[in-house]
């Protein structure tokens, strides 16, 4: 790897090695960022996650409560993240077409992004989700997990398009 290319990589240093990104001289800003994902599954287990009458319990409140606590641990997960203040994490478990979708918000005021914690949300829940209605279905697929916004920061606003 060219030093050019390695120079756009803020979690490595000059030699190429990992490092945490020193953000103390940063200034502390409203930062906030949505993810998504999609658990896809037949329509049967879809109405058995919706019903509350899964064996272990209301699936979608046990799968939103459980991408708040994984965004509150996101740099116990990932080796480089900063450990963050969280003002606010929001998960939300919806019925979908074919499945359930996993939205998740997060805001923070500091001096750096919470995208990863929203996209740690969106795993944790889609793979909460999972575990709960795996007795019911094995096949079911984890898709499409992923950055929708971000706003904050010098790099400022981003949407996907």
């Amino acid at each position: 790897m060219t030093s050019r290319k390695m120079s756009r990589l803020t979690h490595l240093d000059a030699e190429g090695r990992a490092r945490m990104v020193d953000v103390s001289d940063k200034p502390a800003t409203a930062r906030e960022a949505m993810a998504e994902g999609f658990v896809r599954m037949s329509a049967a287990t879809k109405a058995l996650a919706l019903s509350g009458e899964a064996k272990k319990g209301d699936v979608r409140a046990t799968a939103e409560i459980a991408g708040v606590m994984a965004a509150k641990r996101t740099a116990d997960l990932i080796p480089l993240c900063h450990t963050l203040a969280l003002s606010k994490v929001e998960v939300v478990v919806e019925p979908a077409d074919e499945g359930l979708q996993v939205r998740a918000r997060v805001k923070t005021t500091g001096p750096t992004g919470v995208e990863m914690e929203a996209l740690t949300a969106v795993s944790v829940a889609c793979l909460t989700l999972y575990d709960m209605l795996k007795a019911a279905e094995r096949g079911m697929t984890i898709e499409g997990v992923r950055l929708i916004e971000k706003s904050g920061g010098a790099s400022g606003d981003w949407r996907r398009g």
